[in-house]
């Protein structure tokens, strides 16, 4: 008999602290004590749309069930925060355009990895940032965009948005960069930004990632935050590997890497640097 749509949900301690150990085993997130509430409301929905009557057998279904994989991904969908926004910490942009980009001009070919993309702005507003700093001059430009979520990298891929994500583009990039929608709610990518970006599922909890070394940039903005300083750690110099010699790192505003053991090295607020072993 299905279950009501009524039907009221707890969690006991022991409950909660398989789902902890879960999520920081397979995901590297810590769930603090105070998330509980937060877990019981926002997987209750789950947890009667599959028939399950208690949270220990959730946890089952995640880890023994035959569709557990996809489940897992479900469940962390709904307990991360998917904000983003076109260019959002702009100063992360700005240092692209007028640091990295000139920088990199000989050469005319860069390498970019967004390493928790969301739902795509953040590629998105790279690809941008690059087409505008390289004016008419043909580069070589690659960039990457991963996540954990499926759910998040189909939306990327589709480069469809609400009008109202992008309502604080300026209207030149917004005409340049985008196509209006026949109902004139939505907006997608134009092909000039959307051939530039490759969406891929990839866990940064593993150590090795299924991509190239010789990144000249990777994002990963906001995402430390649900880490331990452990796992902050590991990730980071996981990053360095990745890394070509005076590459770059960009974290979120709210986050630093001043208590970590790694050899990055800090060039402006939220950006660190790989430092070229021939100079010192």
């Amino acid at each position: 008999m299905a279950l009501s749509n009524t039907t009221h949900y707890s969690i006991t301690d022991e409950e909660f602290s398989q789902f902890k150990t879960l999520l920081y085993d397979e995901s590297g997130i810590t769930l603090s004590e105070h998330k509980k509430t937060l877990l019981v409301s926002r997987l209750t929905k789950r947890l009667r749309k599959l028939e399950l009557k208690s949270f220990t057998e959730y946890y089952n279904y995640v880890v023994h069930g035959v569709n557990g994989g996809e489940e897992f991904v479900q469940m962390l969908d709904l307990l991360s925060t998917n904000k983003t926004d076109f260019f959002r910490e702009p100063k992360h942009f700005e240092f692209l355009a007028q640091t990295i980009m000139p920088e990199l001009a000989s050469q005319r070919k860069i390498r970019i990895w967004s390493s928790a993309c969301s739902s795509g702005e953040e590629p998105y507003s790279i690809a941008i940032t690059v087409c505008e700093a390289m004016g008419a001059k043909k580069w070589d430009c690659k960039i990457l965009a991963s996540d954990l979520s499926t759910r998040v990298l189909s939306h990327a891929a589709n480069g469809i948005y609400e009008k109202d994500r992008v309502k604080d583009l300026d209207s030149a990039r917004l005409h340049r960069f985008f196509l209006k929608g026949k109902k004139g709610d939505k907006v997608k990518a134009k092909k000039e930004i959307a051939q530039m970006v490759a969406f891929k599922r990839i866990n940064l909890m593993n150590d090795d990632y299924p991509i190239k070394s010789g990144l000249d940039l990777i994002f990963c903005r906001n995402v430390m935050i649900y880490f331990d300083k452990e796992t902050q750690e590991r990730l980071v110099n996981n990053f360095y590997r990745y890394l070509k010699p005076n590459g770059y790192l960009f974290i979120g505003h709210s986050e630093s890497l001043q208590w970590l053991d790694t050899p990055f090295l800090p060039v402006a607020p939220t950006i660190y640097q790989k430092k070229d072993v021939d100079e010192g």
